[in-house]
Protein backbone atom coordinates (compact mmCIF):
# COMPACT_ATOMS: atom_id res chain seq x y z
CA UNK A 1 0.00 0.00 0.00
CA UNK A 2 1.43 3.40 -0.95
CA UNK A 3 2.47 5.72 1.85
CA UNK A 4 1.81 9.43 2.32
CA UNK A 5 5.48 10.10 1.55
CA UNK A 6 5.16 8.34 -1.82
CA UNK A 7 2.06 10.40 -2.62
CA UNK A 8 4.01 13.55 -1.74
CA UNK A 9 6.91 12.57 -4.08
CA UNK A 10 4.52 11.87 -6.98
CA UNK A 11 2.69 15.16 -6.48
CA UNK A 12 5.91 17.11 -5.94
CA UNK A 13 4.87 18.52 -2.59
CA UNK A 14 5.81 18.05 1.07
CA UNK A 15 4.37 15.28 3.26
CA UNK A 16 2.79 17.89 5.52
CA UNK A 17 0.91 19.37 2.55
CA UNK A 18 -0.48 15.94 1.68
CA UNK A 19 -1.49 15.51 5.33
CA UNK A 20 -3.37 18.82 5.32
CA UNK A 21 -5.33 17.76 2.22
CA UNK A 22 -6.10 14.27 3.52
CA UNK A 23 -7.13 15.46 7.00
CA UNK A 24 -8.59 18.81 5.93
CA UNK A 25 -6.56 20.58 8.61
CA UNK A 26 -5.34 23.62 6.66
CA UNK A 27 -6.08 25.43 3.41
CA UNK A 28 -4.03 24.19 0.44
CA UNK A 29 -4.14 25.92 -2.92
CA UNK A 30 -6.50 24.42 -5.47
CA UNK A 31 -3.58 23.65 -7.79
CA UNK A 32 -1.64 21.69 -5.16
CA UNK A 33 -4.78 19.99 -3.86
CA UNK A 34 -5.54 18.76 -7.38
CA UNK A 35 -2.02 17.39 -7.80
CA UNK A 36 -2.34 15.55 -4.47
CA UNK A 37 -5.83 14.16 -5.16
CA UNK A 38 -4.73 13.01 -8.63
CA UNK A 39 -1.75 11.21 -7.07
CA UNK A 40 -3.98 9.63 -4.42
CA UNK A 41 -6.38 8.37 -7.09
CA UNK A 42 -3.61 7.05 -9.34
CA UNK A 43 -1.77 5.24 -6.53
CA UNK A 44 -4.82 3.98 -4.60
CA UNK A 45 -3.65 5.57 -1.37
CA UNK A 46 -5.80 4.89 1.73
CA UNK A 47 -5.34 6.84 4.99
CA UNK A 48 -4.33 4.76 8.00
CA UNK A 49 -7.54 5.08 10.06
CA UNK A 50 -6.02 3.34 13.09
CA UNK A 51 -3.13 5.79 13.24
CA UNK A 52 -5.50 8.71 12.79
CA UNK A 53 -7.77 7.47 15.59
CA UNK A 54 -4.84 6.97 17.96
CA UNK A 55 -3.70 10.51 17.31
CA UNK A 56 -7.18 11.97 17.71
CA UNK A 57 -8.20 9.72 20.65
CA UNK A 58 -11.44 8.94 18.83
CA UNK A 59 -12.46 6.27 16.32
CA UNK A 60 -15.86 7.60 15.23
CA UNK A 61 -17.22 4.14 15.96
CA UNK A 62 -19.68 2.64 18.44
CA UNK A 63 -20.39 -0.89 19.58
CA UNK A 64 -23.93 -2.28 19.52
CA UNK A 65 -24.26 -5.29 21.85
CA UNK A 66 -27.70 -6.77 21.45
CA UNK A 67 -29.36 -10.15 21.86
CA UNK A 68 -31.37 -12.25 19.41
CA UNK A 69 -30.36 -10.32 16.30
CA UNK A 70 -32.72 -12.51 14.27
CA UNK A 71 -35.70 -11.27 16.34
CA UNK A 72 -37.63 -8.77 14.14
CA UNK A 73 -38.07 -6.45 17.13
CA UNK A 74 -34.31 -6.05 17.59
CA UNK A 75 -33.68 -6.08 13.83
CA UNK A 76 -35.82 -2.94 13.48
CA UNK A 77 -33.94 -1.27 16.34
CA UNK A 78 -30.55 -2.22 14.84
CA UNK A 79 -31.51 -0.69 11.48
CA UNK A 80 -32.59 2.53 13.18
CA UNK A 81 -29.39 2.74 15.26
CA UNK A 82 -27.24 2.17 12.19
CA UNK A 83 -29.12 4.78 10.13
CA UNK A 84 -28.83 7.45 12.82
CA UNK A 85 -25.16 6.65 13.49
CA UNK A 86 -24.43 6.93 9.77
CA UNK A 87 -26.09 10.35 9.78
CA UNK A 88 -23.90 11.32 12.75
CA UNK A 89 -20.75 10.05 11.05
CA UNK A 90 -20.34 7.01 13.30
CA UNK A 91 -19.52 3.46 12.24
CA UNK A 92 -21.41 0.67 14.07
CA UNK A 93 -19.86 -2.63 15.15
CA UNK A 94 -22.56 -5.19 15.94
CA UNK A 95 -22.34 -8.26 18.17
CA UNK A 96 -24.96 -10.72 19.45
CA UNK A 97 -24.68 -11.32 23.21
CA UNK A 98 -27.02 -14.34 22.93
CA UNK A 99 -28.58 -13.38 26.30
CA UNK A 100 -25.46 -14.93 27.89
CA UNK A 101 -23.83 -12.83 30.68
CA UNK A 102 -20.39 -14.33 29.99
CA UNK A 103 -20.67 -13.57 26.29
CA UNK A 104 -22.03 -10.12 27.12
CA UNK A 105 -18.96 -9.26 29.23
CA UNK A 106 -16.68 -10.63 26.50
CA UNK A 107 -18.38 -8.43 23.89
CA UNK A 108 -18.20 -5.16 25.87
CA UNK A 109 -14.55 -5.85 26.70
CA UNK A 110 -13.78 -6.43 23.03
CA UNK A 111 -15.52 -3.20 22.07
CA UNK A 112 -13.52 -1.29 24.68
CA UNK A 113 -10.24 -2.87 23.58
CA UNK A 114 -11.02 -1.84 20.00
CA UNK A 115 -11.39 1.75 21.19
CA UNK A 116 -15.00 2.35 20.24
CA UNK A 117 -16.18 5.78 21.37
CA UNK A 118 -19.27 4.34 23.09
CA UNK A 119 -21.54 1.32 23.48
CA UNK A 120 -25.27 0.69 23.08
CA UNK A 121 -26.23 -2.34 25.15
CA UNK A 122 -29.44 -4.35 25.49
CA UNK A 123 -28.68 -5.86 28.92
CA UNK A 124 -29.06 -9.58 29.53
CA UNK A 125 -30.93 -11.05 32.48
CA UNK A 126 -27.75 -10.85 34.61
CA UNK A 127 -25.84 -7.88 33.18
CA UNK A 128 -24.05 -6.59 36.28
CA UNK A 129 -20.52 -7.63 35.33
CA UNK A 130 -20.77 -6.05 31.89
CA UNK A 131 -22.39 -2.90 33.26
CA UNK A 132 -19.82 -2.59 36.06
CA UNK A 133 -17.02 -2.99 33.49
CA UNK A 134 -18.43 -0.17 31.37
CA UNK A 135 -18.83 2.04 34.46
CA UNK A 136 -15.33 1.25 35.74
CA UNK A 137 -13.72 1.99 32.36
CA UNK A 138 -15.88 5.12 31.95
CA UNK A 139 -17.12 3.99 28.55
CA UNK A 140 -20.04 6.16 27.32
CA UNK A 141 -23.02 3.83 27.17
CA UNK A 142 -26.76 3.77 26.52
CA UNK A 143 -28.89 0.88 27.78
CA UNK A 144 -31.61 0.04 25.28
CA UNK A 145 -35.00 -1.66 25.74
CA UNK A 146 -34.22 -2.84 29.30
CA UNK A 147 -33.76 -0.43 32.20
CA UNK A 148 -31.02 -2.04 34.27
CA UNK A 149 -28.80 0.66 35.83
CA UNK A 150 -29.45 4.38 36.36
CA UNK A 151 -25.75 5.21 36.13
CA UNK A 152 -26.26 5.19 32.35
CA UNK A 153 -28.61 6.75 29.85
CA UNK A 154 -31.49 4.35 29.17
CA UNK A 155 -34.28 4.18 26.62
CA UNK A 156 -37.29 1.89 26.22
CA UNK A 157 -41.08 1.91 26.33
CA UNK A 158 -43.70 2.63 28.98
CA UNK A 159 -44.52 -0.98 29.85
CA UNK A 160 -47.10 0.00 32.48
CA UNK A 161 -49.34 1.98 30.16
CA UNK A 162 -48.91 -0.52 27.32
CA UNK A 163 -49.97 -3.45 29.52
CA UNK A 164 -52.87 -1.42 30.90
CA UNK A 165 -54.08 -0.81 27.33
CA UNK A 166 -53.99 -4.55 26.63
CA UNK A 167 -55.87 -5.55 29.81
CA UNK A 168 -58.43 -2.75 29.40
CA UNK A 169 -59.04 -3.98 25.85
CA UNK A 170 -59.47 -7.62 26.92
CA UNK A 171 -61.66 -6.70 29.90
CA UNK A 172 -63.91 -4.60 27.68
CA UNK A 173 -65.06 -7.85 26.01
CA UNK A 174 -66.14 -9.24 29.38
CA UNK A 175 -63.17 -11.51 30.14
CA UNK A 176 -62.55 -12.20 33.83
CA UNK A 177 -60.13 -15.16 33.60
CA UNK A 178 -57.02 -13.79 31.91
CA UNK A 179 -53.69 -15.61 31.68
CA UNK A 180 -50.20 -14.33 30.95
CA UNK A 181 -47.27 -15.94 29.09
CA UNK A 182 -44.23 -13.86 30.09
CA UNK A 183 -40.92 -13.60 28.26
CA UNK A 184 -37.25 -14.18 29.06
CA UNK A 185 -36.53 -14.67 32.80
CA UNK A 186 -34.48 -12.03 34.59
CA UNK A 187 -35.00 -9.21 32.09
CA UNK A 188 -36.18 -5.83 33.35
CA UNK A 189 -38.90 -5.76 30.68
CA UNK A 190 -40.18 -9.17 31.81
CA UNK A 191 -40.40 -8.04 35.45
CA UNK A 192 -42.04 -4.75 34.56
CA UNK A 193 -44.68 -6.40 32.38
CA UNK A 194 -45.53 -9.06 34.97
CA UNK A 195 -45.98 -6.35 37.63
CA UNK A 196 -48.04 -4.25 35.20
CA UNK A 197 -50.19 -7.29 34.35
CA UNK A 198 -51.17 -7.80 37.98
CA UNK A 199 -51.71 -4.06 38.53
CA UNK A 200 -53.87 -3.78 35.40
CA UNK A 201 -56.05 -6.70 36.47
CA UNK A 202 -56.58 -5.05 39.86
CA UNK A 203 -57.43 -1.74 38.19
CA UNK A 204 -60.16 -3.56 36.27
CA UNK A 205 -61.47 -5.23 39.43
CA UNK A 206 -60.21 -8.65 38.30
CA UNK A 207 -58.52 -11.32 40.40
CA UNK A 208 -54.91 -12.24 39.71
CA UNK A 209 -54.48 -16.02 39.86
CA UNK A 210 -50.89 -17.37 40.09
CA UNK A 211 -51.65 -20.53 38.11
CA UNK A 212 -52.74 -18.37 35.17
CA UNK A 213 -49.28 -16.78 34.91
CA UNK A 214 -46.21 -18.40 33.34
CA UNK A 215 -43.39 -16.06 34.43
CA UNK A 216 -40.38 -17.50 32.54
CA UNK A 217 -40.23 -18.51 28.87
CA UNK A 218 -36.83 -18.45 27.21
CA UNK A 219 -38.06 -19.19 23.67
CA UNK A 220 -41.06 -20.18 21.54
CA UNK A 221 -40.83 -23.84 22.61
CA UNK A 222 -41.08 -22.87 26.29
CA UNK A 223 -44.01 -20.57 25.53
CA UNK A 224 -45.76 -23.40 23.67
CA UNK A 225 -45.31 -25.75 26.65
CA UNK A 226 -46.49 -23.09 29.11
CA UNK A 227 -49.58 -22.34 27.04
CA UNK A 228 -50.44 -26.06 26.88
CA UNK A 229 -50.13 -26.27 30.67
CA UNK A 230 -52.36 -23.25 31.34
CA UNK A 231 -55.00 -24.32 28.82
CA UNK A 232 -55.08 -27.80 30.38
CA UNK A 233 -56.21 -26.45 33.75
CA UNK A 234 -59.68 -27.61 34.92
CA UNK A 235 -60.90 -24.05 34.47
CA UNK A 236 -58.54 -22.39 31.94
CA UNK A 237 -58.48 -18.67 31.18
CA UNK A 238 -60.73 -17.34 28.44
CA UNK A 239 -58.05 -14.90 27.25
CA UNK A 240 -54.25 -14.94 27.08
CA UNK A 241 -51.76 -12.07 27.05
CA UNK A 242 -48.24 -12.68 25.70
CA UNK A 243 -45.13 -10.78 26.79
CA UNK A 244 -43.29 -10.52 23.44
CA UNK A 245 -43.39 -11.70 19.84
CA UNK A 246 -41.62 -15.00 20.58
CA UNK A 247 -44.15 -15.97 23.25
CA UNK A 248 -46.96 -14.93 20.91
CA UNK A 249 -45.76 -17.40 18.30
CA UNK A 250 -45.38 -20.13 20.93
CA UNK A 251 -48.87 -19.47 22.28
CA UNK A 252 -50.48 -19.52 18.83
CA UNK A 253 -48.80 -22.85 18.12
CA UNK A 254 -50.15 -24.39 21.34
CA UNK A 255 -53.65 -23.02 20.75
CA UNK A 256 -53.75 -24.60 17.30
CA UNK A 257 -52.32 -27.87 18.58
CA UNK A 258 -55.20 -28.04 21.06
CA UNK A 259 -57.68 -27.51 18.23
CA UNK A 260 -58.90 -24.18 19.57
CA UNK A 261 -59.94 -21.27 17.38
CA UNK A 262 -59.06 -17.62 18.09
CA UNK A 263 -61.14 -15.72 19.22
CA UNK A 264 -64.11 -18.12 19.26
CA UNK A 265 -62.58 -20.38 21.92
CA UNK A 266 -59.83 -18.17 23.33
CA UNK A 267 -58.89 -14.51 22.92
CA UNK A 268 -55.21 -13.63 22.41
CA UNK A 269 -53.39 -10.29 22.68
CA UNK A 270 -49.74 -9.44 23.30
CA UNK A 271 -46.64 -7.30 23.05
CA UNK A 272 -44.53 -6.64 19.94
CA UNK A 273 -46.41 -6.01 16.75
CA UNK A 274 -44.48 -7.53 13.85
CA UNK A 275 -44.69 -7.51 10.08
CA UNK A 276 -46.43 -10.88 9.77
CA UNK A 277 -49.12 -10.15 12.39
CA UNK A 278 -51.51 -9.34 9.55
CA UNK A 279 -50.81 -12.77 8.04
CA UNK A 280 -52.23 -14.64 11.05
CA UNK A 281 -55.86 -15.69 10.97
CA UNK A 282 -57.37 -13.91 12.74
CA UNK A 283 -55.24 -10.77 12.59
CA UNK A 284 -53.59 -10.35 15.99
CA UNK A 285 -54.17 -7.53 18.47
CA UNK A 286 -50.70 -6.46 19.59
CA UNK A 287 -48.75 -3.64 21.19
CA UNK A 288 -46.63 -1.84 18.61
CA UNK A 289 -43.37 -0.56 20.06
CA UNK A 290 -41.71 2.48 18.42
CA UNK A 291 -38.61 0.54 17.35
CA UNK A 292 -37.36 3.14 14.87
CA UNK A 293 -37.63 5.92 17.44
CA UNK A 294 -36.00 3.78 20.15
CA UNK A 295 -33.02 3.12 17.89
CA UNK A 296 -32.78 6.69 16.65
CA UNK A 297 -32.92 8.21 20.13
CA UNK A 298 -30.46 5.63 21.51
CA UNK A 299 -27.89 6.69 18.92
CA UNK A 300 -28.57 10.37 19.60
CA UNK A 301 -28.24 9.86 23.36
CA UNK A 302 -24.93 8.06 22.89
CA UNK A 303 -23.58 10.74 20.57
CA UNK A 304 -24.44 13.41 23.16
CA UNK A 305 -22.88 11.33 25.95
CA UNK A 306 -19.66 10.87 23.93
CA UNK A 307 -19.50 14.65 23.44
CA UNK A 308 -20.08 15.41 27.12
CA UNK A 309 -20.01 13.19 30.19
CA UNK A 310 -20.91 15.99 32.61
CA UNK A 311 -24.70 15.88 32.44
CA UNK A 312 -26.81 13.54 34.57
CA UNK A 313 -27.91 10.25 32.95
CA UNK A 314 -31.35 10.28 31.35
CA UNK A 315 -34.05 7.61 31.32
CA UNK A 316 -36.38 7.97 28.34
CA UNK A 317 -39.71 6.13 28.18
CA UNK A 318 -41.56 6.15 24.87
CA UNK A 319 -45.25 5.39 24.44
CA UNK A 320 -46.27 2.19 22.66
CA UNK A 321 -49.47 1.84 20.60
CA UNK A 322 -52.25 -0.73 20.83
CA UNK A 323 -53.05 -2.16 17.39
CA UNK A 324 -56.55 -3.57 17.94
CA UNK A 325 -57.41 -6.21 15.37
CA UNK A 326 -59.54 -9.35 15.41
CA UNK A 327 -58.00 -11.77 17.92
CA UNK A 328 -60.13 -10.73 20.90
CA UNK A 329 -63.83 -11.54 21.31
CA UNK A 330 -66.39 -12.18 24.00
CA UNK A 331 -65.81 -15.25 26.22
CA UNK A 332 -68.02 -18.29 25.77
Amino acid sequence: MPTMAEVARRAGVSVSTVSHVVNNTRFVSLEKAKLINDAIAAMGYQPNELARSLKASTTNSVGLAISAISNPYFTDIICAVEAECARLGLMVFLSDTQEDPDRELQVVRAFHQRRVDGVILAPSGSPQRAIDYLADKKVPCVLIDRFADDRFDQIGVENDTAMRALIDHVASFGHKRIGYIAGQPGLATTRERIEAFHASLAANGLESLPHYVSPENVDTAAATASTHAILSLPQPPTALVTGNNMTTIGAVRAIREKGLIIPRDLSLVGFDDFEWADCFEPRLTLIEQPCTEIGRQAAALLSARIASTASAPRSVRLQATLQARASCGRPK
